[in-house]
């Protein structure tokens, strides 16, 4: 069913127009056409067959109907209520790709075009976006294969509560189109979801769960779910933050779906502050400057009045800004409280230090003050998601994409504690394996936060941040000893050493040991916990709610990434899975999932469908 997007022009009467948009070349329906009114406020698309319904006032005079690679058209209404449309070709626009709400979506997708500029027509929060250039950026991710444990008896990584990834993610599928694969980071999909994991009941700040089954997409397989539980502390008892807002206002953040939600998301932020909190603005284009002193959280007003007054242009000097920031942040520093920098921007640094290396040395630098760095990115067409991660890993933080301000909420309310105040640094997570028991394993997602073995007991090694109430799932393949399998070595015997064989017969009833290593927010030194898993599984369809919805999850993922490790999946069963491993599901999350996959099972089959035409 189409829905009109945007806002009606007036209170007046309204009339809805139906009708039909085809190709003048073969009279096939097109999908994906804009259709709106001149002014661009209310809008709709067409379906997969050409069809549209969009209602406008009764006073309208005109439609305009556009797409890339045809010339666009204005029809005169008149008294007409169903209007059915004819459009021709235009060699000048083939190399286009068109985004439509708050995604983009190639046309290559739908009629071959190669794609090389953008136009965005569309509505983010339901605000008119302008033209803008694709150059969005994605570091390069290369799946973590199968480990023979004989040989790589450890797997180490650090931990990532960043879910930047999955709000991407639905921007682009809610948007019409796929995401590009390495926009698709497995474990900050899973790690979006809150999972029911019991508070810890220790001294440590971190609790360990695990659970195993058989793998949804490989009966033969099993499946690990490592959990970890932050202790969640009531906002009452939170330490005093002393903030500072970095905000990006250069010409690249002038897009309604960036600097105007920005200040929108920041103003939710700050009905969260208490009086003993302080925030600071810095802000940052050509150069970079202290519009707001640190002020104290009750002084609601005079913080969203220095919000209000921001504005965009000019270049992106994302080095000096950030300087600046560190500099405010250390000179207002409260010892033993929350002192963070909350960068928003879309990543676009040209101005100084701007290359990833120059950015990541900057941060590994400032982060030795004791202030922590959160990242919340903005915007699409040119959003620098490889920048944005680096700086968030290295500023001992983490990493959020706003799309729209429902996921402000969620970062900015829902989860204040876990997204503001930290309650264990460097945390590092190292699993043995047992020969006996594994004879493979594979750890799903996590492949730009592995670390090497002997990182674990490196205190000097930076690792991943856990926040208040925060939990992190991490799920491994496991093919069991005695199963044949298509992902294990074939490897000749060497000809010039030993052959040599793992210690098997241990008689140990443990798959593997968890080992998991953190900091406290002002410590140096790191405490370990660890913990034998017992190779005793129940089957798939008796596992808690959180093992089958972080399965769902990363069967969605790899489906999205096509990864070579997807075997059986399917977008049928991780749907029908997800339905039944909803649980509470208070703020709708995992319903927005399900929703989600459903739609992407839909774009995959008409991709699938096209493909064999």
């Amino acid at each position: 069913m189409l829905m009109v997007m945007g806002f009606q022009e007036s209170f007046a009467a309204v009339k809805t127009i139906t009708g039909k948009v085809t190709d003048k070349a073969d009279g096939k329906g097109l999908p994906g056409v804009m259709v709106s009114l001149p002014t661009g406020k209310t809008y709709t698309r067409t379906d997969k067959d050409g069809r549209y319904s969009i209602s406008v006032a009764e006073d309208a005079e005109s439609l305009s109907f556009s797409y890339i690679g045809y010339k666009t058209l204005r029809v005169k209404i008149g008294k007409f209520s169903s209007l059915n449309v004819v459009m021709e070709h235009s060699v000048q626009s083939l190399n286009e790709v068109v985004a439509v709400g708050y995604g983009t979506m190639k046309k290559s997708e739908i009629v071959g075009a190669a794609p090389a500029n953008v136009m965005i027509r569309g509505m983010a929060s339901g605000i008119w976006v302008g033209p803008e250039r694709n150059t969005e950026s994605y570091a390069g991710i290369s799946e973590n294969g199968f480990r023979n444990p004989g040989k790589n008896p450890l797997s180490t990584f650090a931990v990532d509560v960043d879910a930047a990834s999955y709000s991407n993610v639905r921007r682009f599928i809610n948007n019409g189109g796929m995401p590009p694969k390495d926009a698709v980071r497995i474990e900050e999909m899973i790690n979006y979801f809150d999972y029911e994991y019991p508070q810890p009941k220790g001294n440590d700040p971190v609790n360990i769960v695990t659970e195993i089954a058989d793998a949804p997409w490989n009966a033969n397989h099993k499946l690990v779910q490592i959990g970890l539980q932050g202790k969640k502390i009531p906002t009452d008892n939170l330490p005093a933050s002393n903030l500072v807002f970095l905000i990006d206002v250069s010409g690249s953040m002038n897009q309604p779906n960036k600097l105007p939600l920005l200040i929108a998301s920041f103003k939710l932020l700050t009905e969260q502050l208490r009086p003993e909190d302080k925030v600071a603005i810095v802000v940052y284009a050509g150069n970079s400057g202290l519009v707001l002193p640190s002020t104290p959280g009750n002084e609601k007003t005079k913080i969203k009045e220095a919000l209000n007054k921001l504005s965009a242009g000019g270049s992106t000097a994302g080095g000096a800004g950030i300087q600046l920031a560190y500099q405010v942040a250390t000179d207002n520093f409260i010892k033993g409280g929350n002192n963070r920098i909350i960068l928003a921007t879309d990543g676009d640094f040209n101005v100084g230090a701007s290359s990833d290396k120059d950015m990541e040395s900057l941060i590994e630098e400032k982060r030795k003050s004791g202030v922590f760095l959160t990242v919340l990115g903005y915007g699409m067409g040119n959003m620098k998601d490889s920048k944005m991660e680096t700086l968030a890993d290295k500023g001992n933080g983490n990493y959020a994409y706003i799309d729209n301000i429902s996921e402000a909420r969620k970062v900015l309310i829902n989860e204040f504690g876990g997204t503001l105040f930290t309650i264990a640094k460097d945390v590092k997570l190292q699993l043995e394996f047992n020969p006996d028991k594994v004879q493979a394993y594979r750890l799903i997602g996590y492949e730009n936060r592995l670390l090497q073995d002997r990182d674990f007991n490196d205190d000097k090694k930076d690792a991943g941040e856990m926040g208040s109430g925060h939990t992190v799932t991490a799920l491994y393949e496991i093919i069991p000893a005695g199963i044949k399998s298509s992902f294990l070595d074939s490897v000749d015997k060497l000809k010039y050493q030993f052959n040599k064989t793992p210690v098997r017969g241990n008689g140990s009833a443990e798959m593997l040991t968890v080992k998991l290593r953190y900091k406290t927010p002002d410590g140096h030194t790191s405490k370990l916990i660890s913990k034998a898993v017992i190779d005793q599984s129940a089957p798939f369809s008796h596992t808690s709610n959180n093992f089958r919805f972080a399965a769902a999850v990363a069967e969605f993922g790899m489906l999205l990434r096509q990864s070579e490790f997807k075997q059986d999946a399917s977008y049928g069963q991780l749907i029908g899975i997800a339905e039944n491993a909803k649980g509470k599901d208070k703020e709708g999350y995992r319903s927005e999932f399900i929703k989600l996959a459903k739609s992407a099972k839909l774009m995959a089959e008409e991709l699938l469908s096209s493909a064999k035409k």
